[in-house]
């Protein structure tokens, strides 16, 4: 997996862990209110019609975090400073094989869904470290250092903005902080 792939996987884990670890759902003092998660502001459990799916429904925040997954993903694939993260998935995107891209898109998606506070969907992919480091990942070419992680995050900005999420959106913001605070699980070098 070349550099850049590998940056873009470790900055979108990264993003989901920090969403998990800083908008899970808090209670107010009333057991029926509950505060407003990060998912909900992206959208939340609202249905809409799946553009990438005919007749199908998603959840509008689900809808969102996939579109700048994806965009994101796109972006690092043409970004040369750490594309050589992920050779793996874009040999295999070049031949024609998708199947490597949409489960990186589903797996990315359901990490970030459920460190934002979604309910309806879990994730089971791998630890961040774990995620991060080729001994553990074979699709990850080498260990992200910390050049990486910063572009990881510029492309993952720029992703969003391909999505029409503009990077002084409150929201996220908060996912770059996240993200930010994965960090030293993500740098291995």
């Amino acid at each position: 997996m070349s550099m850049k792939t590998r940056t873009l996987f470790s900055t979108l884990i990264l993003v989901a862990s920090f969403a998990c670890l800083n908008s899970a759902c808090k209670k107010s003092n009333s057991p029926a209110t509950a505060a407003p998660t990060l998912y909900d502001s992206l959208g939340g459990t609202v249905m809409v019609s799946d553009p990438a799916n005919a007749g199908q429904m998603i959840e509008k925040g689900r809808l969102l975090i996939r579109n700048i997954i994806d965009s994101t993903i796109f972006v690092i694939a043409g970004d040369t400073a750490i594309n050589g993260h992920f050779t793996v998935l874009l040999s295999e995107v070049g031949s024609g094989n998708l199947t490597g891209f949409m489960a990186l898109s589903k797996n990315l998606t359901d990490f970030v869904a459920v460190g934002t506070g979604a309910k309806d969907y879990s994730y089971g992919g791998k630890s961040m470290v774990a995620a991060h480091n080729p001994a553990q990942n074979p699709r990850m070419n080498q260990k992200a250092d910390n050049s990486d992680f910063n572009a990881f995050e510029v492309d993952l900005f720029a992703g969003a903005n391909k999505a029409g999420v503009p990077s002084t959106t409150p929201a996220l913001i908060s996912v770059g902080k996240i993200v930010e605070s994965l960090r030293s699980q993500v740098v291995q070098q």
